[in-house]
């Protein structure tokens, strides 16, 4: 987490770098600035993937007795992050510093004085700005998401239990005022049409149960549930159940509208643009920001649609007659599409935009840069990273399931096949997606 935080601190300044060689181009100097957000979201999402996946902060029975409960462990989590986070921006001052000579002399010569400006005083509160964003967005993000929230249902949050009078507890929804029960004549039994009434003359009794006086105390009713009267219990305080494994995600259709909408806008910048333009050191023109959103477009589509993917691989795994093996690859994949398909999603976005700007670079032949080849590698890292991470949380996630299974007698190998049977699945299914967006994507860039 430092290491990627450092390498995006990096980025920053070197963007405030040329911003201070270059005074005469701002539009130049704010789109450098905006190229740096797409490894800013990567190191964020990292951040979320490891912070979810931490042990040390994971609720266990016993910590709510110390003062560790749910929003304490995401406070701690919060700030973990952000100290990591501000570890790798002080890594990438120093770094930055010392290659402008601030430290210990120019290197290179002066050769790295373009986007270092090592001939101009560096503005400390703009590095340090910069510099702050990154564990600020981080730490934000981390508590954002793991905030905790009610995991019941919609249908049992809204019936909420109510404590009524002296603890006694129900499903109404009706309050009672102050001095409801102690009120006169607010508990004395409704008596039917002909009845005694207050100062009537008392009925004759028949043998049976007397009448209830005025001045007798009204009966209550048992609470609910309580089986000394002989009362059945409601049947709406029973717990709620949990939802049905396996649902399918509902951000497939929205994901592939978004990526749809993605590749149009980079080809309508694409055939908009007809006057060449200068380009930066990721290869594209400076006068087309509207490529960036394309793109951003295409990578949140992906992302949206991930989960959906996911879960239709394991649909298709189960599809015909299924043997044991490909019934538990499938479930399993139906289960975990949530957590793995979205970070899948987003390594195939990171990898059509790779594949796309490879393709663009065999037409123009431009010269990758130091600071393009680093940002292409911090991207990739990150989102890799954060893949291998949501497969551990996945691991960790199956662990009694996998265990029960070993106990019934279930042979280890069969479960690695079923983990080796998973990844083809989604190899298969994502690989030519990735191809066809990154065509789809690199055809008007190519023009």
């Amino acid at each position: 987490m430092a290491v990627a935080s450092a390498g995006t601190g990096f980025l920053l300044l070197c963007a405030l770098g040329y911003a201070m060689s270059h005074p005469q181009n701002p539009g130049g100097s704010a789109l450098r600035l905006a190229w740096c957000l797409t490894p800013l979201a990567a190191t964020v999402h990292f951040a979320v993937a490891v912070a979810r996946t931490d042990p040390a902060t994971r609720p266990r029975g016993g910590l709510s007795a110390i003062g560790l409960g749910p929003f304490r462990l995401m406070a701690v989590s919060a700030t973990t992050t952000a100290l990591s986070c501000t570890l790798g921006s002080l890594l990438a001052l120093l770094v930055f510093l010392d290659l402008r000579g601030d430290l210990t002399g120019v290197p290179f010569d002066g050769a790295a004085s373009v986007f270092l400006a090592a001939d101009q005083p560096l503005p400390v509160p703009a590095a340090l700005t910069l510099l702050a964003l990154i564990p600020a967005t981080a730490s934000a993000t981390v508590a954002l998401v793991l905030l905790p929230r009610d995991a019941r249902p919609a249908a049992a949050r809204a019936v909420a239990r109510h404590y009524g009078r002296f603890g006694a507890y129900g499903r109404t929804v009706a309050r009672e005022t102050f001095g409801t029960y102690g009120r006169f004549g607010a508990r004395l039994r409704t008596q039917p049409t002909g009845g005694r009434t207050a100062g009537s003359a008392p009925e004759p009794e028949t043998g049976g149960t007397p009448p209830p006086r005025a001045s007798d105390p009204a009966p209550t009713a048992p609470p609910p549930g309580d089986d000394s009267t002989g009362a059945q219990p409601d049947a709406d305080h029973s717990p709620p159940l949990p939802p049905a494994p396996g649902s399918t995600p509902s951000g497939l259709p929205w994901g592939v509208s978004v990526l749809t909408a993605g590749l149009a806008v980079q080809a309508y910048a694409t055939r908009a643009s007809t006057t060449p333009a200068p380009r930066l050191p990721g290869g594209l023109a400076t006068g087309a920001p509207a490529v960036l959103l394309g793109w951003v477009l295409t990578a949140l589509g992906l992302a949206v649609a991930g989960p959906g993917l996911a879960h239709l691989c394991g649909r298709l795994l189960q599809a015909g007659r299924p043997g044991a093996l490909r019934l538990l690859s499938g479930r399993v994949l139906m289960e975990e599409a949530t957590r793995i398909g979205r970070p899948l999603g987003i390594v195939c976005a990171v990898a059509s935009g790779t594949y796309a700007m490879a393709a663009l670079y065999e037409t123009s032949t431009p010269v990758f840069g130091p600071l393009t080849t680093l940002g292409t590698l911090l991207v990739s890292g990150c989102t890799v990273a954060t893949l291998l991470t949501a497969a551990v949380e996945a691991k960790h996630a199956r662990a009694e399931t996998t265990a029960a299974l070993l106990r019934l007698g279930a042979p280890a190998a069969m479960l690695r096949s079923a983990a080796v049977l998973r990844v083809g699945a989604l190899l298969a299914l994502f690989v030519p997606l990735t191809l066809i967006v990154a065509e789809l994507a690199a055809l008007p860039l190519a023009r």
